[in-house]
């Protein structure tokens, strides 16, 4: 045979196995291959697989190399492809059974049939319009940055706080925006950021309790802007009006009348869609472009003699001097006076984040566009507060016949200029200066008309994108379904998905904040509303780092966790600093919109930073308790409850939640049987649905083992963390055991287990049963009760069925029956008990055995003791009627109960009985075994016609439950004791045994 030579081809595909097609139309039969790059559908008919890929080219493995749909939540154009599950990789192909504790992934069981939230149900008919960096983050914040505030109010603030002070202000604002411009850059490039800007920023960082307070608050704050910057626009345009004579009514209605024309105008804009408003908005960044430049000509040029009457000189070293401090005047006339009317206009750095669903690559464009809008909207802040300081006094009366010829009795910088404007600065009249007229910087420009086109272009652009960011933001807010009522709003139109519902009601927030027509006022408004934010963006940022959970990845590097706390603490300062009583209400509403969430617990998981820090402080408290040694004064039942499915024993759930919930650890256990047969699995995620559906605080526990004895021994050895692990096992009495006498075996050989561990042991019995329904794979239930079988629904759907330990018990009483010391556990429930609200009317008594001489005597020796406990129990009663021997009937029926167990042997047998006893039936009792135990069986019997006597009506029978000795008392004879203590009893009977610690005391330390 010849070999192939090495630069030959070779054609691994002819060394395939071959395939064989199924009979049905000859396509592969579930499990099999479909050709290479192929998806498979494995045996289950639901879940698509990758099968094939180019990476391994001509070996038929089902394993994928990488690939972008495996980590993806969604896919456009094409079939999803999903990586094989480790069950599918590992299984035998023969057997298309999952092991019993296997649970499918979410994104698996998407590709069983269902449906991602985050899928649509059709593909987008075209590609929407998506925006670059530069027009879709840096343009669109530089244009809401340079907003009203630039040209109407910069001047006048430079003249109040002077222009050292004013660059104080320009600074502190830029470093908040710059800090949380890094902040935002961090949590933007920390995975695949969609629509709802901020919000879903914060949201999904913080968690949805946060995240939802802050978008309503930021929704609404961008929806007041609107109205600020459109009163900017207004308050522009009534002054030219002014200026030429024509008015509509009266100034402040003039404002009001053109201020809601122009929002009408920017709202047709905003539903003609976002390619429309990005095209406007590249329009009005060329006009201020236009008007900067010109404004700097403007200041240049020298100055003609009505701009010198107006207070305008062009630059001067001495007027740059002389308002280089600050000259503070009216009600506002103070730093954070002039911070809280400037800090808006640095607002609109997240302009941009806003729209991020309408973003090319939003992890690259916000850091980027963000960064740069803060660095060039500053540096150009500074610029004109220099400059118009540098030309334009504070005072100027505007008449041009105010000239001075001598300095002697002139007030004012510009008498050393041949002007005198000494009557207007003291009568306090004064028109022009940078301290009395808001259009300096158009008087100053080259060309007033491309000033005032600045002005329109600033302020239109900044209302716009307001609109937009506020419409968006809540679009998203909506969809979450985090509150109620507020839905309608969510829906989306065309390719873009445009929230048009929402520009309508941001449309009408900003008609109501327009009414009040004064830019000053509405201006300190929204500043605390956006510190807010800021405060809780920078604090995401800090959070998720402290955490250090694996998740967070941030691709931008460039920011520090401190700097962002520092953000944080900032922001909040600041905001109590400018108005203290608006800070308090806005951190009212966000508190108040933090508890509503906190209460409706809404059902979103998104991998938030306070799930990584819950976590952190639960491992940390975990393994700080390692450090502390137990104590009896900080005893609490630690129960496993031998539950199995918790939904088939709703009533056993629910009795011991009663004394656990907010109290201790309860860990509801199910022990699943392995069988040929067996086809339900213990799936923890459906246990914990139902249990958190329940309101029951329950862990969930589910093993695999071949009986009832194995699972629990696993259970009670491994169950818990460090000092947080059970200490108490509850289990429902077994009704049938006298059916399965080997099922009864391993249920006492699980008793004895606990003993061994050391655990407390209690026993339910409930005259109804405690069984729903019972699943015939689900072995445990074979431990407990049939009770009666009802429809056998899957766990996933099984519904909340009441039981009587959901409803008050009234005044009841709870009977106790303290027969011997456990350690004082068979006390401790019962208390646990009232301090429910359920059972807090009803009257606990104390039953113990005594002698008949000494009765009085024996009440008030357990009176005193319980009386230190400080249980509040104050009915005891002594019964020495228990040593008396029972009935003949009861006696007579407590052996015909054991009849079918008896092993009969003849005198020569009886040594030979033990080993006879423990091949195959060790559940078997010898009439050793019944001389030997015969005391306790006559007071198993004795005890029960008690319990008839006095406990009938009763709430709940509390019994201190005997202990059977290994090796001597068979287990069917122990179960007979159990069964017969608690028999043909109305209340439920619960038979506790302590592991023989204290768990009360009278002591204090």
């Amino acid at each position: 045979m010849e070999l192939a030579v090495a630069n030959e081809d070779v054609n691994l595909a002819a060394f395939r196995s071959q395939i064989p097609l199924s009979i049905n139309n000859g396509k592969p039969a579930p499990g099999e291959f479909d050709g290479p790059g192929c998806y498979r559908c494995y045996r289950d008919g639901n879940s698509v697989e990758s099968c094939g890929s180019d990476g391994i080219v001509g070996y038929e493995t089902l394993d994928a190399p990488p690939h972008y749909d495996f980590y993806a939540n969604t896919v456009w154009g094409r079939q999803r492809r999903f990586r094989p599950s480790l069950f599918q990789l590992h299984a035998d192909p023969e057997d298309s059974s999952p092991p019993p504790l296997y649970e499918e992934t979410a994104a698996r069981q998407i590709a069983g049939g269902g449906s991602s939230e985050e899928e649509e149900e059709d593909e987008p008919q075209s590609e929407p319009t998506r925006l670059g960096w530069v027009q879709g983050v840096m343009i669109r914040c530089m244009l809401n940055i340079w907003g009203v505030i630039l040209y109407l109010r910069l001047p006048w603030i430079t003249a109040q706080a002077g222009i050292g002070l004013t660059w104080v202000i320009i600074l502190l604002s830029s470093c908040i925006t710059g800090i949380t411009g890094l902040s935002t850059s961090a949590i933007a490039t920390n995975g695949k950021v969609k629509g709802g800007g901020t919000y879903f920023l914060i949201s999904r960082s913080l968690g949805p309790e946060l995240g939802g307070s802050i978008g309503l608050i930021l929704a609404f704050a961008n929806a007041v802007s609107v109205s600020m910057h459109t009163v900017g626009f207004a308050e522009t345009v009534q002054e030219l009006m002014h200026e030429n004579g024509a008015a509509i009514v009266d100034p402040i209605n003039d404002i009001r009348i053109i201020s809601v024309i122009t929002v009408t105008c920017l709202l047709a804009i905003s539903l003609a869609g976002m390619e429309w408003e990005s095209k406007a908005q590249i329009l009005f960044f060329l006009v201020i472009m236009v008007s900067f430049g010109n404004y700097i000509v403007g200041t240049i040029i020298p100055a003609s003699q009505q701009k010198q009457a107006k207070g305008f000189f062009s630059y001067r070293a001495d007027i740059f001097a002389t308002n280089f401090v600050p000259s503070w005047r009216g009600p506002e006339g103070s730093f954070f006076g002039m911070f809280s009317i400037f800090f808006p206009s640095a607002t609109g750095i997240l302009a941009g984040a806003n729209i991020s669903g309408d973003l090319k690559d939003p992890t690259v464009a916000i850091p980027r566009g963000t960064l740069m809008a803060i660095f060039w909207t500053t540096l150009s802040y500074l610029i004109i507060s220099a400059t118009i300081g540098a030309c334009v006094v504070r005072d100027a009366s505007g008449l041009v016949n105010d000239t001075s010829l001598t300095t002697d009795d002139c007030v004012g910088l510009a008498c050393q200029y041949g002007w005198d404007f000494t009557d207007c600065i003291n009568n306090n009249t004064c028109t022009y200066g940078i301290s009395n007229y808001y259009q300096t910087m158009s008087m100053v420009s080259g060309f007033a008309p491309l000033i005032t086109a600045g002005i329109f272009g600033a302020t239109l652009s900044s209302a716009l994108a307001c609109l937009v960011s506020a419409a968006k933001v809540f679009q998203c807010l909506c969809k979450d379904k985090l509150y109620p009522l507020i839905g309608f709003f969510g829906k989306g139109y065309g390719k873009n998905d445009e929230p048009l519902r929402g520009y309508i009601l941001t449309y009408i927030i900003a008609v109501c904040f327009i009414l009040i027509a004064e830019l000053n006022t509405i201006a300190p408004i929204i500043s605390n509303f956006f510190l807010c934010s800021y405060a809780l963006i920078n604090f995401s940022c800090f959070h998720a780092s402290i955490t250090n959970s694996p998740g967070w990845r941030p691709s931008f590097q460039y920011y520090s966790k401190w700097a962002s706390l520092l953000g944080a603490v900032v922001s909040v300062v600041v905001m109590f600093l400018l108005t203290w009583w608006a800070a308090l209400i806005a951190i009212g509403i966000v508190v108040f919109l933090l508890g509503y969430a906190l209460y409706k617990r809404p059902a979103v998981n998104w991998g938030s930073s306070v799930q990584a820090s819950s976590y952190n402080m639960a491992l940390s408290y975990c393994i700080g308790l390692n450090f502390v040694e137990d104590h009896i004064k900080n005893y609490r039942p630690q129960c496993l409850v031998l539950t199995g499915p918790p939904s088939s024993r709703p009533a056993l759930v629910d009795f011991v939640s009663s004394f656990t919930k907010g109290l201790s650890l309860m860990v509801c256990a199910h022990v699943l049987i392995v069988s040929s047969a067996l086809s339900e699995t213990a799936r923890s995620s459906s246990h914990v649905t139902w249990l958190n559906q329940r309101k029951v605080k329950s862990f969930y526990q589910g093993v695999v083992a071949r009986d009832l004895q194995s699972g629990a021994n696993i259970l009670l050895q491994g169950a818990g963390l460090g000092r947080i692990r059970p200490n108490v096992m509850l289990m429902g009495f077994k009704a049938d055991w006298r059916d399965t006498p080997q099922a009864a075996h391993s249920y006492i050989g699980t008793l004895h287990d606990a003993f061994d561990l050391q655990y407390g042991v209690c026993v339910l019995r409930m005259k109804e049963g405690l069984d729903v329904y019972r699943s015939p794979q689900s072995d445990i239930s074979s431990g407990f009760d049939d009770g009666q079988e009802t429809n056998r629904t899957s766990v996933g759907t099984e519904p909340q069925l009441g039981t009587v330990f959901q409803k008050k018990q009234g005044k009841k009483t709870i009977d106790v029956y303290w027969l011997s010391d456990d350690g004082g556990l068979t006390l401790l429930l019962p208390y646990l008990l009232t301090r429910r609200r359920r059972w807090a009317r009803c009257k606990v008594r104390v039953f113990v055995g005594g002698d008949a001489t000494r009765k009085e005597q024996q009440r008030e020796e357990i009176l005193a003791l319980i009386k230190k406990f400080r249980l509040g129990f104050h009915d005891v009663c002594v019964l020495p009627e228990i040593q008396l021997n029972p009935r003949p009937g009861s006696v007579e029926q407590f052996e015909n109960m054991l009849g079918p167990f008896k092993l009969e042997t003849t005198t020569k047998q009886c040594s030979d009985s033990e080993p006879q006893r423990g091949n195959k039936q060790p559940w078997r009792i010898t009439e050793q075994d019944l001389e030997r135990n015969r005391a306790k069986s006559l007071r198993q019997i004795r005890l029960n016609e008690i319990l008839q006597e006095y406990s009938r009506e009763a709430a709940l029978i509390v019994i201190t439950m005997p202990v059977g000795r290994r090796g001597i008392c068979p287990s069917t004879l122990y179960l007979a004791w159990l069964d017969f203590v608690s028999r043909d009893l109305r209340p439920p009977v619960l038979m506790i045994r302590g592991n023989q610690e204290n768990v009360l005391t009278f002591y204090c330390q």
